[in-house]
This record gives C-alpha cells, sequence and structure tokens, in this order.
C-alpha cells in the first residue's frame, strides 16, 4: 500500500510540473519560442537578395513576406485547441519536425513559388509551437508565484527573438547566400526534437465528446480572411477594394459563425465562458492594445531612422536595440512587480509609462537626437513589455488549466491581430498626416507631387528624377512631411495607451497565488516562494 501510495505522489507531483526538471523544460520552451520569434523577422533583411535570385512578382513578393504570419495567425486556434485534446507535447514536437523539414525546403527554394509554400509549412510550425509552449509552461508552473517568473523569462526571450532575427540574417547574408536565414532553423530542431521528447511532460485538457472539426476549421478560414484583409489595408489597399472587402466581411461572418456555434455546443472548441471573467477578457484586450501601438510605432521607427536620419539597416538594427534590452529587463523583473504591486497597477502604469515615452518621442526632428531617441526607446520598451506581462500572466492564470491550450491560442491570435491592426490603423494615420504637407511644393508638378504622397522613399525617387531646385524642394518637404506624420502618429498611439490603461482598471487588485495541486511541506513552500521572488 505504501509503494502504491508512493508511486501516485510521484505521478502527481510529475505531473504538475513539480520539481527541479520545470526549470530545464522551461529553457526547452524558450529554445522553441526563440527559433519561431527569430523566423518572423529574419527574412526581412534578405528580401533584396531574395528579389535578386528569384524575381518575384509584386504580388509574389508580397506573399513570401506576409504568408508565414498569416497562416501562423490562423491556425493558432485550431492547433491549440487540437493540443488540450491529443496532448500539448505531442503537438510541439510534431510543430519541431515541420518547422525543420520547412525550413530545409525554403533554404533551397528555386522558385517563389516553393518559397511561399515553405513559409506556409512554416506558419502551419509554428502556430503549432507557439501556443504549446504557454499551456504547458501553464501546466508545469501551478504556483502562480513561480509562473510569473517563468512568463517573465518566456516574455523576455520572444522580445530577444524579435529583435535578433534582423542582426542574424544581416551577419549570415554577409557571408552565405539568403537561404542560410533558413537553413539555421535544422540544427536547432534536430537537438529541440530528442530533447523535448525527452524531458517535455505531456499534458491533455478535458476530452468530453467529439473535437468540433468544423468549428476548428471555421475559426481557421475566418482568422485567414480577417488577418488577410487587415494586412491589406496596412499595405496601403483602399478600404473599398474589392481585395480588401471581401475577405474582410467573409472572415468576420465565419468568425460570428464560430462563436455561435461554439455556444450551442456541449463542448465546445473554445469555452467562451472565459471571456466573462473580466481579468480574462480585459487581459486579451490589453494585449491587442499593446501590440497595436508597438508594431506600428516599430514600423514608423524604422523609416525615420533610414529615411529622415540616413542610418543604415545595421544601424538602425543597433539603434533599435535598447528597446529590446529595456523589454528583457522588465520581463525578468516582471514576477516581482507583479507580486508587489498587482495585475491593475502593473499593467495600467505599463500602458501609461509607454504613452508617456511615446509623447516624449514627439521632440524627435529632422536631426539626429540621439540621447532623447535613446530614453525614449528604454521607457518604449519597459513600459509595452510590463504590460505584455501583466496581461498574458493575468490571462492565463484565469483559464482552467484543461482550457490551457485553447487560452493560449485565444493570446497568440490577439497579440498577432493587434500586430496587423496596428500596422493597417496607424499606418493610414501616418499617410493621412504625411500627404497633405506635398501638395503645393514650389516647381514640382501636380502628378510628382502625388506620386510622391505615397510614402517618403517614394517622394525620395521622384525627387531625384526631377533634380534641381525643385527636387531639393521635394525632398525637404517630404522629409519635414514625414516628421509631422509622424508626431501625429505618436500622438494617436498615446491616446490608445492611455485607453488601455483605462481598460486596465478592470483587472484584479491583487495577485491571487492559489495552491498548486500537490501538496508540499511548509519548509519546501517557503523555498520556492524565495527561488520566485
Amino acid at each position: 500500500m505504501s509503494g502504491t501510495t508512493t508511486a501516485a505522489a510521484a505521478l502527481r507531483r510529475r505531473a504538475a510540473g513539480a520539481g527541479a526538471n520545470r526549470w530545464v523544460v522551461l529553457v526547452v520552451l524558450c529554445v522553441s519560442l526563440l527559433l519561431v520569434a527569430v523566423d518572423a523577422t529574419v527574412l526581412h533583411v534578405a528580401v533584396p537578395a531574395v528579389t535578386e535570385d528569384l524575381r518575384p512578382g509584386g504580388i509574389e513578393l508580397l506573399w513570401i513576406v506576409d504568408v508565414y504570419p498569416l497562416v501562423c495567425a490562423s491556425l493558432l486556434i485550431l492547433f491549440g485547441t487540437l493540443g488540450d485534446r491529443v496532448g500539448r507535447r505531442r503537438i510541439l514536437l510534431l510543430g519541431y519536425t515541420l518547422f525543420g523539414v520547412a525550413s530545409g525546403l525554403a533554404a533551397l527554394a528555386d522558385s517563389a513559388q516553393v518559397l511561399i509554400v515553405a513559409r506556409a509549412l512554416l506558419g502551419v510550425g509554428g502556430a503549432m509551437i507557439m501556443p504549446a509552449t504557454l499551456s504547458i509552461l501553464r501546466q508545469v508552473f501551478p504556483d502562480r508565484r513561480e509562473r510569473a517568473l517563468a512568463i517573465g523569462v518566456w516574455s523576455a526571450v520572444a522580445a530577444v527573438g524579435a529583435a535578433v532575427g534582423p542582426l542574424l540574417g544581416g551577419f549570415l547574408l554577409e557571408h552565405f547566400w539568403w537561404g542560410s536565414v533558413f537553413l539555421v532553423n535544422i540544427p536547432l530542431m534536430l537537438v529541440s526534437l530528442p530533447v523535448g521528447r525527452l524531458l517535455l511532460p505531456e499534458s491533455k485538457g478535458e476530452r468530453d465528446g467529439p473535437w468540433d472539426v468544423v468549428g476548428a476549421l471555421m475559426a481557421a478560414a475566418g482568422l485567414f480572411g480577417v488577418v488577410l484583409g487587415v494586412k491589406r489595408l496596412g499595405s496601403g489597399e483602399s478600404v473599398g477594394s474589392l481585395a480588401t472587402v471581401l475577405p474582410l466581411v467573409v472572415g468576420a461572418g465565419l468568425l460570428t459563425g464560430f462563436v455561435r456555434r461554439q455556444r450551442r455546443r456541449t463542448h465546445p472548441l473554445v469555452d467562451l465562458r472565459m471571456f466573462t471573467r473580466p481579468a480574462f477578457s480585459t487581459s486579451v484586450g490589453c494585449i491587442v492594445l499593446a501590440m497595436l501601438a508597438l508594431v506600428g510605432l516599430e514600423l514608423i521607427a524604422a523609416q525615420y531612422l533610414q529615411l529622415v536620419l540616413g542610418l543604415s539597416p545595421l544601424e538602425t538594427g543597433l539603434r533599435l536595440l535598447p528597446l529590446t534590452f529595456a523589454a528583457m529587463a522588465a520581463g525578468l523583473a516582471g514576477a516581482r512587480m507583479l507580486r508587489r504591486f498587482g495585475p491593475r497597477r502593473m499593467v495600467c502604469a505599463g500602458f501609461c509609462l509607454t504613452a508617456f515615452a511615446v509623447v516624449l518621442l514627439t521632440g524627435l526632428g529632422r536631426t539626429d537626437q540621439c540621447a532623447l531617441m535613446l530614453g525614449g526607446f528604454v521607457l518604449l520598451g519597459f513600459g509595452l513589455e510590463t504590460t505584455l506581462f501583466g496581461a498574458y500572466e493575468s490571462m492565463l492564470s484565469e483559464a482552467p488549466p484543461e482550457q490551457a491550450g485553447g487560452a493560449a491560442a485565444i493570446g497568440e491570435t490577439s497579440y498577432q491581430l493587434g500586430a496587423g491592426i496596428g500596422i493597417a490603423l496607424l499606418g493610414t494615420v501616418m499617410n493621412a498626416a504625411y500627404a497633405p504637407g506635398l501638395s503645393g511644393v514650389p516647381g514640382v508638378p501636380e502628378s510628382a507631387s502625388s506620386a510622391a504622397g505615397h510614402s517618403l522613399g517614394e517622394a525620395y525617387e521622384v525627387a531625384a528624377q526631377l533634380g534641381g531646385a525643385a527636387g531639393l524642394a521635394l525632398r525637404h518637404a517630404a522629409r519635414d512631411a514625414f516628421v509631422h506624420g509622424l508626431h501625429v502618429t505618436l500622438l494617436v498611439s498615446a491616446g490608445l495607451l492611455l485607453l488601455g490603461a483605462a481598460m486596465a482598471l478592470r483587472l484584479p487588485r491583487v495577485m491571487q497565488c492559489e495552491a498548486g495541486p500537490v501538496e508540499v511541506p511548509a519548509p519546501r513552500e517557503s523555498t520556492e516562494s524565495r527561488v520566485s521572488v
């Protein structure tokens, strides 16, 4: 009897993630996330080399860049909920395998069509990996204090991956051909696959009733349509264009049908009752607003650094590094801040700090103000990561453990949607503030002004073609108009961030540290408390 009891207790501890192995699990999960985050941005610097080698058309080049995040965002709910059903580790390991195979296919692609297919498969693999990392993390860290520390490390790694992508891509392109930016994934996956199989615990959610295949496909198709429409808006397509309206309408219709279907089913794919919990729904909204501000601002900041200040891509990446380092620091300090201040004050303060940083950056102009930029980027990175950390932690803690995969998928989907909407919305604001500044430039024909109004890069090309005093006047007017548009966009972002701060007031005041599923003696509990601090 005693042996049986001991074995059962050991089994419960292993299922709950107790013991030192859970930190090894965290390392494996962070490596997985790092690969996905790097791959989302590593191709950006390789686009010129890909264009020169494969000669893709304009539409093909757009799909080469966009198909990865588009497919990944569309399938997050499908694979997140499938992991709850068949096993999260199993889905993660399948994602590793597919990611490695697709990386090899992309590296050896000899045509634009093959590269598009490979990038789509990478998106499928990423959709398998991303929600699985968060849901397994939720499983192996049942104690909320330790889980907060683990999420802080996880989010810091995500920030590193997004920043390392362009730098790694630039380094590889200087020494190898463009396919090397994909080939680097393969050895890492060859290590992650056996290590993950040996060390990661398997976990599942509720298995009552059949898995809703139709609902999963409706969610995937609906998200595909919405994200595609939002991306088209972000690329400058007209709001009334059929190519923009049709996917948005169809996607929204499918998602509406998906929600109604889930409410009717006895065993829904996603338990929408989670959204009735204020902390869960508020956290999802905060993630959307934070990403909406971050991605749009990063895109415009990169254009400002290169086109207004004349920095190289490498210099631009280095200027953005303080933002990443500040985000890493916030992620690592997040657990301590959450315990001390609670979710409400932490997320609200993160939004307010970010809004202050954004207003501070309105002091940027046509000349390089390095100190102002450094301070603004540090505050921006720390504030946004504080917000995202508090929102993710609250969202995961509010979700039932058996719904961890679905909750993680909802969080990642809101992250992707916020990023897409941010590019579209802030890009539209930027264009609306920028274009009027190019009308009536002395000596510049109206047709040239109209072409220059599309973007600052095009304005420089038109100015070079005009030459002389007219070209110089257009160049100066375009630069001034861009700086004005930057200021307007920053102020709009600050307003959205303050809206997020108001939304965060619905979060719990204090961090409720629920008891784990395994009873732990008092001395060990105090040790674990010290570790989490």
